[in-house]
């Protein structure tokens, strides 16, 4: 009997997934291991494939550092990272300093975040499907920004933070809405994502409404903050966006294991001593969390969070120790990758960046999901 307990649990008592079940989860939504590939193979394998998508990442980084509507030589921009040098203007050092660096390193933080978030949001309810955008966070946060435009609203000594500030507040009314529903009815993954449904219906009616009632110029701004943009990012809003993320990474890593293991479905999960209710309320506040933190900056920023995930998992498998930092990749990528685009399709101006992340990523996932031909969820 205490060596079954034993086999069940780690050095410190903490629950151990045992080896039939680890072995589902080395399978699970990715390939079956051909015949003679061993697990320390396949995780090599799929620490390969983490390796690219960084590596990948970084060269995309720089490019998009390069890319805009006025041409700087390479030189030119390394000698900005480099150190001073006279042969660069003040124009180049301001251009990449204050505008093109923001930029970039938000959007690398906003897809990592809504990668995450998206992420966890699949794992805690079960869907492919859920997603920040798909459950309504996104679309609370645009109405409080518009409703803030549209009626002029300003905090005392933070005017600058206004929208913001609301549309963050909104974000959490949007997540406190859902997991009440949900809590009255048994805080299941059925009723979570019904009410999340429900929430995105009523924020996107609410937007609507506030469009309908806005002024042409007034309705001008709200429409560029709702279809999101990077022109926003500043060396602010990456501290705090930045710190939102980090904090929240540092919350989740405890319960890696915990949630690889409801992948496996609740009553497994807590057959092998996952308390479920309390996980999916943890990690649903973190990626409320996450989510306001993204959004409140830059703008309502769609399909990151559902498509990340899905692009990381074909890749690394369903263990949570590869998928979370493959996800915050992929997110990360995909979204540095619509800055780009943002800059290339209309030379000379910058398209909102959550028009260009659908038109680069919706393809990308089409062509992965007719050239594979294994079972991802």
């Amino acid at each position: 009997m205490a060596s079954a307990v034993k086999s069940k649990r780690g050095e410190f008592g903490s629950p151990r997934l045992p080896a039939k079940e680890l072995d589902m989860l080395s399978i699970a939504s990715g390939a079956t291991p051909k015949a003679g590939l061993d697990y320390q193979a396949l995780v090599t394998r799929r620490l390969f494939f983490l390796l690219i998508i960084f590596c990948v990442l970084l060269v995309v980084v720089v490019l998009d550092v390069l890319v805009g509507p006025a041409f700087l030589p390479f030189g030119d921009v390394l000698s900005v990272f480099t150190g001073p040098d006279a042969s660069v203007s003040p124009t180049t050092r301001v251009i990449v300093h204050e505008i093109r660096l923001p930029m970039t390193l938000m959007s690398m933080i906003v897809g990592a975040s809504l990668g995450i978030a998206g992420l966890q949001m699949q794992t805690i309810l079960g869907n492919p499907l859920a997603s920040p955008y798909t459950l309504g966070f996104s679309a609370a946060a645009g109405f409080g920004a518009a409703a803030c435009i549209l009626f002029g609203f300003q905090l005392p000594f933070l005017e600058h933070l206004t929208i913001p500030v609301v549309a963050f507040l909104s974000a959490g009314l949007a997540c406190a809405m859902v997991y009440g529903f949900a809590y009255i009815k048994g805080n299941t993954a059925e009723v979570m994502i019904l009410a999340g449904i429900a929430t995105l219906f009523l924020f996107q009616s609410l937007q609507s409404l506030v469009q309908y009632m806005a002024a042409p110029e007034v309705l001008q701004e709200i429409v560029f903050w709702l279809f999101g943009s990077m022109l926003k990012a500043s060396w602010f809003s990456i501290t705090v966006s930045g710190s939102i993320l980090a904090f929240s990474v540092i919350l989740i890593l405890p319960d890696l294991w915990k949630l690889t293991a409801l992948r496996l479905g609740d009553d497994r999960a807590q057959s092998l001593g996952v308390n479920v209710r309390l996980i999916r309320f943890k990690i649903f506040a973190i990626v409320s969390l996450l989510t306001a933190g993204a959004v409140s900056f830059v703008g309502t920023i769609g399909f990151v969070g559902l498509v990340a995930p899905h692009m990381a998992r074909m890749l690394v498998g369903e263990d949570q120790r590869l998928l979370l930092p493959a996800s915050a990749g992929m997110g990360a990528l995909v979204m540095v990758s619509a800055s780009m685009g943002s800059k290339l399709i209309n030379p000379g101006a910058v398209i909102p960046i959550g028009i260009v992340t659908a038109v680069i990523g919706v393809p990308f996932l089409f062509i992965l999901l007719l050239k594979s031909k294994r079972s991802f969820w």
